[in-house]
């Protein structure tokens, strides 16, 4: 029998993480496995299950995505393949497997048909971008033994920030709706800081296309429900944050803030968006004392006294009160949303925004009557 899959899109501050904790702590009786993409959010899936549950239970694995492929993708069934121990990943930013350049001074590439030299290192490290092909070559030479064996060992499979994976990660994904496990997923596609690869292999659903790769790719009598609206609700962040963040995405369901007491109370007098020029920059840090959120660390901060993270970093994470330093691109959205933003500043620009429970400042020097809608100039 086919497993229940289900993908759920989920806003910032929503609570995914308590959601597939208290999932997985639902099916005390069967394995389950937790996977996620980087390793601060492996780490904050057990944090959580520590709040909640005091433990991680003895039923319940959670691993990184990269080490589930190697562990269970590779490794079994590699024979098939090659007969080398894999000594790991080597994590890769670009195109992996250069051969050199041809007389025109283009680059080249080692192909299939040079297996070693393709998915390998010289220390037989396997390059990150190849990883989940070479878990799908495993599993077709094996006549689908990979996904088999994973499936038995795990009737339970959750995917914490689905958005991040792509190419054929994808690929791995549909094998496992294929499987008799429940997989249950769960991502904000608004939030697609980090991609495992850059495979041009699906390319057109990696910002954060996941909902679109369901409905478009899988075969007919593969099913996977998609639900909306479980986790449409932040927690986290203010009326006035939500309004605004949820403008980047207008084609997705706008999200709302919750009514919780516990999460709405005490509201200080602060809260709000401000506008903070450069001359008051260092005494709005000093009496606020906000968190600093930057596009990357050579993006020079006023206080190196207060917590500074990249967006990137700070996904996952939440903040009384967080200061942007803007770039232009997003300054300009922020005086006119219909601004063209890049699919990377967009879900950078997210990401910040919604780091903050009460205020979000940004750093920028408005001209005489500039005005930014919404925001408040910091007097």
């Amino acid at each position: 029998m086919i497993g229940a899959n289900k993908l759920v899109i989920a806003a910032a501050g929503s609570g995914k993480t308590t959601y597939l904790v208290r999932e997985a702590l639902a099916h005390e009786q069967k394995r389950v496995l937790i996977t996620t993409y980087t390793e601060s959010n492996e780490e904050e899936i057990r944090r959580k299950f520590f709040e909640i549950h005091g433990s991680v239970p003895g039923n319940v694995h959670i691993q990184t995505w990269f080490s589930l492929l190697i562990e269970h993708g590779v490794k079994p069934f590699q024979g098939k393949l090659f007969d080398w121990d894999v000594a790991g990943m080597l994590l890769v930013s670009q195109k992996s497997g250069f051969r050199g350049r041809d007389s025109r001074g283009r680059p080249m590439y080692w192909g299939e048909g040079d297996f070693r030299r393709c998915y390998f290192d010289r220390r037989n490290r396997v390059y990150s971008d190849k990883l989940s092909r070479l878990m799908i070559r495993c599993n077709d030479a094996s006549n689908g033994a990979v996904i088999d064996r994973l499936s038995r060992i795990y009737p339970f499979i959750f995917v914490d920030e689905v958005q991040d994976l792509a190419g054929h990660d994808l690929d791995i994904l549909t094998a496992l709706f294929k499987s008799p496990s429940n997989v249950v997923m769960v991502g904000d596609p608004r939030q697609v800081t980090y991609v495992t690869h850059l495979e041009a292999r699906l390319k057109k659903y990696r910002g954060g296309g996941i909902a679109d790769f369901i409905r478009a790719e899988l075969p007919r009598n593969v099913a996977c429900d998609i639900d909306a609206t479980s986790l449409a609700t932040s927690h986290r962040n203010s009326t006035a944050i939500c309004e605004l963040s949820s403008k980047l995405h207008p084609k997705l369901a706008s999200v709302t803030a919750c009514n919780c007491p516990d999460c709405r109370q005490p509201v200080p007098v602060d809260a709000g968006l401000f506008v903070v020029r450069r001359r008051d920059l260092a005494h709005y840090l000093k009496k606020r004392r906000p968190v600093q959120l930057r596009w990357s660390s050579t993006v020079k901060i006023a206080s190196p006294d207060l917590p500074t993270l990249t967006f990137g970093r700070s996904k996952g994470l939440g903040f009384d009160r967080v200061i942007i330093y803007p770039t232009k691109e997003m300054i300009d959205w922020l005086k006119n949303p219909q601004s063209p933003l890049k699919a990377e500043t967009r879900a950078k620009l997210y990401v910040g925004l919604t780091r903050a429970r009460h205020a979000v400042a940004v750093v920028y020097d408005p001209t005489d009557g500039e005005v930014i809608p919404g925001f408040t100039v910091f007097e």
